[in-house]
């Protein structure tokens, strides 16, 4: 069964561990992989993977793209705050559980 993150789809999040994060760098989730625990972020982490020669490509290619870093190693952007926060749920008088930030309480719903 797949485990509930702290992150969706189109959110800014900051690389705060590994190799990636030596510059602080910020991207937008591109997809969510909730079964492995894993999110892949525009612009974070890339590899290079070798392709066959096909009529497409006749010379054979080495190709670059993203991959997917542990959730845990990236935490969301706080627009009023200007880094990476962490971030609490919370039920609306309307019954909506949205994330909100714990330090300043922008919601990100």
């Amino acid at each position: 069964m797949a485990t509930k993150l702290h992150l969706k789809k189109n959110d800014v999040v900051v690389a705060v561990a590994g190799s990636d994060a030596a510059g602080k760098k910020t991207g937008k989730v591109l997809q969510v992989l909730a079964a492995r625990g894993r999110v892949i972020v525009e612009g974070l982490h890339f590899v290079k993977k070798h392709v066959r020669k096909s009529q497409e490509r006749p010379q054979g290619d080495i190709i670059t793209k993203e991959s997917s870093v542990s959730a845990s190693n990236v935490m969301l952007f706080c627009p009023h705050d200007k880094k990476g926060v962490k971030v609490s749920r919370t039920r609306l008088e309307d019954g909506r559980v949205v994330r909100k930030c714990k330090k300043c309480g922008h919601l990100f719903d």
